[in-house]
């Protein structure tokens, strides 16, 4: 039985169409504020993060977010970067206890930063570039929590931690993974020989060389054909009679 072009493609668009109503209501990890390391992020190290916002309402816009470091683990090197019609706000705390860093001992740090001012439309999102560090030597991970208030005053805050049972909580906190640094590479170093019976085959097949090419010589010189003297005779010039 012959089945129709028409029909072909009419199967080809309903499975296209399908699939795509699939991706379509399920909802997307990506609607959450997550932040990721831009560069690594090594404990006793520095790094400089994204928090990426996206806009997860259809009829209002994101007009602002704070984001509230972990007080458990203070940063006393924080530094924003300026986003394009954003004002940007670290608030400054004074630390129960002072932490010590190579450049001396800190009593205060940045415990929250607020960007306002601008705009997250429907279906866009916005990173903002944060530097941070020292990073803990003693977790492997950094909780933050973020704040994200809409053009429509409703507040959504991504302040949940995983309990342990694997589920993902409703309105999950961003956290930061802390991993070693990838070890540098050692120069690569050019291979020495060091073998005798390879020194000893080098040279004998040196040796073999050159003896190859004496004897190639003497051979040509003795195949060349030696210049033949004129007899006495054929030197006597003829006398006429």
């Amino acid at each position: 039985m012959s089945v129709s072009r028409t029909s072909v493609r009419r199967a080809a668009v309903v499975t296209l169409l399908g699939a795509a109503g699939v991706f379509l209501v399920q909802p997307a990890a990506s609607a959450h504020v997550t932040v990721t390391p831009t560069s690594p992020a090594a404990p006793g190290g520095y790094t400089r993060v994204a928090f990426n916002v996206p806009n997860e309402k259809p009829a209002a816009s994101t007009v602002k977010l704070e984001v509230v470091l972990p007080a458990g683990h203070p940063l006393a090197s924080v530094s924003v970067q300026p986003v394009p019609g954003w004002t940007v706000t670290p608030q400054k705390t004074k630390l129960p206890q002072p932490v010590q860093t190579d450049d001396g001992t800190v009593t205060e740090a940045v415990t929250s930063i607020v960007w306002q001012g601008g705009q997250v439309q429907p279906g866009q999102f916005q990173q903002f570039l944060v530097g941070l560090g020292p990073l803990p030597k003693d977790t492997g991970k950094l909780v933050f929590k973020a704040l994200q208030t809409y053009s429509d005053g409703s507040v959504v805050r991504w302040i949940d931690e995983p309990d342990g049972s694997g589920a993902e909580p409703e309105h999950p906190a961003p956290t930061l993974t802390l991993a070693a640094a990838p070890a540098a590479a050692a120069p690569e170093q050019a291979a020495v020989t060091t073998d005798p019976t390879a020194r000893v085959l080098g040279g004998g097949g040196l040796a073999l060389a050159i003896a190859a090419c004496g004897w190639a010589w003497q051979s040509r010189r003795r195949a060349r054909p030696e210049p033949v003297e004129p007899s006495p005779v054929a030197r006597t010039p003829k006398v006429g009679v």
